[in-house]
């Protein structure tokens, strides 16, 4: 029998894509791959506004549902919120054990870290849900900060 090396979907798809971006293309993207996930959230941030674009994922909603959901806002009922930002608006006394728990919670390195505290205030988290967000938010502030969900 001959030995056949097996690809997985994701490194498979990756050399199909590569296949077709144009070399020009292909530099950007190894270029995106070295950043920071801080670097990459102000890089989408500023795509967003200089080229009038959202990186959300519009959300697709039946007839039906639409109509009972704008019947129901009408009638002035509020739907609960699903995802939550969780903003650091002061850090507070404690600059160091807020930056500590920066990086535990968002992987960032030393210097983003800093950076994002020091540019309070600052999103920290986005998108995520309601126990995780209550969880950072009590992590940031048995640190020293102020925080706001929103």
């Amino acid at each position: 029998m001959e030995d056949v090396a097996v690809q997985p979907k994701s490194e498979a798809k990756s050399k199909e894509k590569s296949k077709e971006l144009s070399k020009k293309a292909e530099e950007i993207l190894k270029s995106i791959e070295g950043l920071t996930v801080l670097e990459l959230a102000n890089l989408v941030t500023a795509l967003e506004e200089k080229f009038g674009i959202s990186a959300q994922v519009p959300m697709a909603v039946a007839g039906g549902v639409g109509a009972a959901a704008g019947a129901a806002a009408a009638a002035g009922a509020e739907e609960e919120k699903t995802t939550f930002t969780v903003v650091l608006s002061k850090v507070g006394d404690n600059k160091i054990q807020v930056i500590k728990v920066i990086r535990e919670l968002t992987n960032l390195g030393l210097k983003e870290a800093k950076d994002l505290v020091e540019a309070a205030p600052k999103s920290v988290k986005e998108g995520i849900g309601k126990e995780e967000a209550a969880s950072v938010k009590k992590k940031l502030e048995e640190s020293g900060a102020t925080v706001e969900l929103k």
